[in-house]
């Protein structure tokens, strides 16, 4: 016998591409184990506003290739507050809703954790391109993210041995580097700046110049936006060295498009997962996967702790861009 019966799924803050991959994921496991599935619109907004609509199989019918959310997303200030906290507590309780399901990154776990507080059976799965949350080694969204990126400097690397001049190119990525370093390490950039690793822009700007000297085409500069925009980059190294480095900011292309092989079975996998966790009694749960197996840990702990960089890689993007 399961330990619920009847559960919930919403997505929230930042679209990622797996998102539709994790809902079809956890209403299809739901539903094969005989328990109801709604899916709450837009958000803790929609929650707020009791906007849930009851899901089957044709509700997910032909959506795993898809980016963005079909339950869509939205900010909700109210969700903010003690009371609009509440007020979404109040709204599963009178559905009858047994667990909620949270696919999201920092703000929707803040969220998540809210309601877990609040006696709300909650489960989390880490839905952000940033790849910032802690204890999952990997994120929905992150690797078709870094694809994209890959795709956007490989095309510019074209352009720029073309014309011989460098490129600055600025991605997500407020207070996580992952995007940078692994497009970066992936696509051979010169340069990867990153919030997590201090740099030395006369550094940068006078290597540049040594390379062109020496005979080189081009030079691509990695930059998340955390550590500073691509145009400051730009001026900076202007300034320094005389190149102009043509700056491309990719912006809010990197959260669409289909999603990769690895999102789609990540979140699938995810979403499978957390409903098994709530099945078995289990609550106020981030899941995530560590050295490729699946893993659940307090929501309370992800929160509040910062997932590490890895050095490890960033020295090694150092070591082969010499």
């Amino acid at each position: 016998m399961t330990a619920v019966n009847k559960i919930a799924v919403l997505t929230s803050g930042g679209d990622s591409q797996g998102m539709n991959a994790a809902v079809r994921a956890v209403v299809r496991s739901a539903l094969y184990h005989g328990i109801e599935v709604y899916g709450v619109q837009r958000g803790y907004q929609g929650l707020i506003n009791d906007d849930l609509r009851s899901m089957d199989l044709r509700s997910v019918g032909d959506i795993i290739q898809r980016g963005g959310t079909i339950l869509q997303t939205a900010r909700c200030k109210e969700f903010l507050t003690p009371e609009g906290q509440q007020r979404g507590a109040d709204v599963l309780r009178a559905r009858g809703i047994d667990g909620l399901i949270v696919v999201g990154g920092d703000g929707s776990y803040q969220g998540a954790n809210k309601l877990s507080k609040l006696g709300i059976k909650t489960m989390g799965l880490p839905g952000t391109i940033d790849n910032d949350i802690s204890h999952t080694d990997f994120t929905i969204g992150f690797d078709t993210a870094v694809s994209i990126v890959v795709d956007a400097i490989n095309k510019l690397r074209d352009t720029m041995t073309s014309h011989e001049r460098s490129s600055v190119v600025e991605v997500m990525g407020r207070h996580c580097g992952d995007i940078a370093l692994y497009a970066g390490l992936a696509s051979g950039a010169e340069t990867i700046i990153v919030p997590e690793v201090s740099y030395d822009i006369d550094l940068i700007s006078a290597r540049m110049r040594e390379n062109f000297e020496a005979g080189k085409r081009h030079s691509i500069v990695i930059v998340a936006e955390g550590a500073g925009t691509g145009a400051e980059i730009a001026e900076a190294i202007t300034a320094r060295n005389g190149i102009e480095p043509r700056v491309t900011v990719l912006g809010h292309i990197q959260r669409g498009g289909s999603p990769t092989h690895n999102d789609r079975i990540l979140a699938s996998k995810l979403g499978d997962y957390a409903v098994q966790q709530l099945m078995a009694g289990d609550s106020g749960k981030a899941c995530g996967v560590i050295d490729g197996k699946m893993v659940s840990t307090d929501i309370d702990k992800v929160v509040n702790s910062k997932k590490p960089f890895n050095m490890d890689l960033y020295n090694l993007a150092l070591r082969l861009s010499q």
